[in-house]
């Protein structure tokens, strides 16, 4: 805007009435910024260059008296001491000189100070005589500049701009003051606690705790303008409300609240129900509502009821196609129909329910989905029934609904409790595909998987998968790696099992050393077998009959009888009583070595016990007696085996038939061979070879 046009002649009349003193220090530019009123008087100003112009007496005036923004701040303020909103007034004007200041000296960059302050005086006197005649409001409420005989147009209209700018400035500053006392209201205050305990912080808290005070501070405003409109009414319907009151008594006085303008708006926890989005989800969740599951089954009576009393009373074996086809055609159902009929049969009769499921999944009025399918495969994957659980796989394919993660799921549990590893692996990894994160259940199914597969590597590499994604394994899954590492004497793995036990803070127990023990004996390190034998002892667990069977087995490798003797008598004086598994332990080992009055002593005590010898007792017998060339005794224990052989593995019929062979027993080392491979075991080539080297050298059998 162009402020050099900005001054009219009255004005300048105004200024120059206050000193009559002249000036002549003042540019020639200046006398040209101004506009006069008609066009004689501003020749008059223009070709005249002797008279000084009045705006330069006002100039020459500021700077005798030296005025300054203080002094011209102070004349407003006590011109207008009988104003009753003082404070305001005074507020607006220095903001308002601030602004001005600002906009004369973009303008006049050649003006001192004391020139710049002139102006602003007589701008402001203009401004407060305004002011005087209806107030800040009346001046700058109007929505246009309106035009003043004093001020050019472009000059009211910098005044009316910076007028309203001054207000919205004062009026921010009031809503800010407002918003700081709704902050520390109680009612904010409990809401910011509230959400800090559900775990709302940083930036999303500080934006919700202003939010809530803005709406605090609306909702008192409407109240407030509430109260202010009913006072109203009353103050300027009292005389009628009296009048009234005589004429009618029994009419009360009614306040009507304001017409409300706009849309009513619905907030619930920050959500603007009211946006027109919402009604549109309202209409789909309701779609999908009335097509998922509609209100009420049909009602049955007649025919069809009786129809589903035959289908209800169905046996296993029968065929219920029949029955429904009918039951089809007289109720025509939908699929409330069909989930009532199946939720009765599973009720009263569940051993046709699945078959009827299978059947109801094929028709088209079930709307039958995903879930569906998922449903009857979980059910038979619960009775282990692989072959149907397959075939409806391959059905829920042929009708284009693809398994998703749950469907894969089932099959993960399902194969691994059955043992079928390489299918439940492939169903792992299709949930992998699929981009499923799996969960502990699944982990522990697979680990299991592998662990009764007898490949604990696979196991563990899925535990060191569950450690990198920071998922806990179970105590049990450890206990049953380190079990199968144990049973294959594997002492290696146990020990990293046992290592990552105790990174992961589990308590050791009887069986974690017990496993130990068994795992370095089986491996032959007795040093490492004896170490976790004597910690097991320190950490005050008792040893009991197996532990102790698992440190002498350890001995028996390296055939150190004095240590596992001495080790029994220590045990033996605090209390320790040897079992069944210590004695058949010390059976074989003794049977071995041909001690055969030491083993028949030791198989007394095993009989005072009265427990059954287990059958790794009779192989021993019979491999002692064998090559004692002790006949009687020797078919006795093969009588015993032969009679046991369901129970006997590939090791033990290889022992018995070695142990047959080098007594002379060639006939009975024969037949042993057969019910081996009859067993579907395959002999060794050194126990073939054996067996025909003893078949070619035979010798009579030795008399006792």
């Amino acid at each position: 805007m162009n402020l050099k046009h900005l001054i009219f002649r009255k004005s300048i009349n105004h200024i120059s009435k206050l000193s009559p003193k002249p000036a002549s220090t003042i540019s020639a530019a200046i006398s040209t910024s101004l506009h006069p009123i008609s066009g004689v008087q501003s020749s008059a100003y223009i070709e005249n260059p002797k008279p000084i112009s009045p705006f330069i007496r006002c100039i020459h005036l500021t700077r005798e008296t030296k005025l300054s923004y203080a002094s011209v701040e102070a004349n407003v303020v006590s011109s207008d001491s009988e104003d009753e909103d003082d404070g305001t007034t005074k507020e607006f004007l220095s903001r308002f000189v601030w602004i001005m200041r600002g906009k004369l000296s973009e303008v006049y960059t050649d003006c001192d100070k004391e020139t710049i302050n002139g102006m602003l005086l007589v701008i402001v006197e203009k401004v407060v005589e305004e002011m005087e005649k209806g107030g800040i409001q009346r001046m700058v409420g109007l929505k246009v500049a309106m035009p003043s005989q004093d001020f050019s147009e472009d000059l009211w209209k910098t005044v009316w701009e910076a007028s309203n700018m001054v207000l919205e400035d004062m009026e921010k500053a009031r809503k800010k003051e407002r918003m700081k006392q709704f902050l520390q209201a109680e009612e904010v205050k409990e809401m910011c606690r509230f959400a800090g305990e559900v775990g709302i912080r940083g930036d999303l808290l500080r934006e919700l705790r202003f939010k809530w005070a803005k709406e605090k501070m609306e909702e008192n405003d409407f109240y407030e303008s509430l109260q202010r409109f009913r006072s109203g009414k009353q103050e300027k319907g009292g005389n009628v409300l009296k009048e009234q009151a005589v004429a009618a008594e029994d009419t009360p006085a009614v306040a009507s609240l304001p017409k409300r303008k706009g849309k009513i708006k619905y907030k619930i926890y920050g959500l603007d129900l009211s946006d027109p989005k919402w009604a549109e989800v309202a209409d789909k969740i309701h779609e999908k509502e009335e097509m998922l599951w509609p209100l009420e089954p049909k009602p049955i009576s007649g025919k069809c009821k009786l129809v589903m009393d035959k289908i209800l009373s169905l046996k296993k074996e029968d065929d219920p196609s029949q029955h429904l086809a009918e039951w089809i055609q007289l109720l025509q159902p939908t699929r409330v129909d069909w989930i009532t009929l199946l939720d009765k049969l599973e009720q009263q009769n569940p051993g046709i329910h699945l078959k009827v499921m299978e059947l109801v999944l094929g028709e088209e009025s079930f709307q039958t989905n995903v879930r569906d399918y998922t449903k009857l495969i979980d059910a038979y994957a619960k009775e282990d029934r692989v072959e149907d659980v397959e075939r409806i796989l391959r059905k829920m394919v042929e009708n284009g609904i693809m398994p998703d993660s749950l469907t894969i799921t089932v099959l993960v549990h399902m194969y691994s409790k059955v043992g079928n590893v390489a299918r439940a692996n492939d169903a792992f990894e299709s949930l992998r595909n699929y981009g499923f994160q799996p969960d502990t259940k699944i982990y522990n199914s697979m680990m299991m998987a592998y662990i009764n597969a007898g490949e604990p590597r696979q196991g563990e590499q899925l535990l060191r998968e569950m450690e990198t994604r920071d998922i806990k394994p179970s105590e049990e899954i450890y206990m049953a790696l380190l079990r199968s590492y144990s049973r294959r004497g594997d002492a290696v793995g146990a020990g990293r099992i046992a290592n990552s036990m105790q990174f992961a803070g589990f308590q050791h127990n009887l069986e974690y050393f017990a496993l130990l023990v068994e795992a370095y004996g089986q491996a032959g390190d007795y040093d490492q077998a004896r170490s976790n034998f004597d910690n097991m002892i320190k950490l005050g667990h008792k040893p009991d009959d197996k532990c102790t069977a698992n440190m002498i087995a350890a001995y028996e490798k390296k055939n150190l009888l004095d240590k596992a003797l001495n080790l029994l008598m220590e045990l033996e004086k605090d209390g320790f009583e040897p079992g069944i598994e210590t004695y058949t332990v010390l059976v074989d080992w003794l049977g071995r070595l041909q001690l055969v009055d030491e083993t028949e002593k030791l198989l007394d005590k095993i009989a005072e016990l009265g427990e059954v010898p287990p059958l790794k007792v009779h192989v021993s017998l019979c491999d002692m007696y064998s090559r004692a060339k002790s006949e009687k005794k020797a078919l006795q224990a093969v009588g015993v085996l032969e009679a046991r052989k369901d129970e006997l593995g590939p090791n033990e019929f290889e022992r018995i038939i070695t142990a047959l062979c080098a007594g002379g027993f060639v006939q009975d080392a024969q037949r042993i061979l057969q019910l081996m491979e009859a067993k579907g075991f395959a002999a060794s080539e050194q126990v073939k070879f054996s067996l025909s080297a003893s078949q070619v050298f035979s010798q009579k059998r030795p008399k006792t």
